[in-house]
């Protein structure tokens, strides 16, 4: 029985390219409303979607983050 590794390769490479977009974007939304600088935790979740169980852990610990204060400036 020959087993075709290119195939699991190129569906692995997928799966990790399509994961960086989703990730950064939930990074962004959550980011959004727990810190100063959604954009900088938008491009970590990005480079953390390579990994994806890291990806994971990232935006679970920012989910788990407190709020900003509604009164501050850079809550939307």
């Amino acid at each position: 029985m020959s087993v075709n590794l290119t195939l699991f390769g190129e569906f692995l490479v997928f799966f990790i390219l399509f994961c960086i977009p989703i990730f950064a974007f939930i990074s962004y939304k959550v980011g959004k409303r727990k810190s100063n600088m959604p954009s900088i935790l938008a491009f970590v979740g990005g480079c953390l979607a390579l990994f994806p169980l890291f990806g994971l852990i990232f935006i679970a610990v920012l989910a788990l983050r407190k709020d900003l204060p509604k009164n501050s400036a850079y809550a939307h």
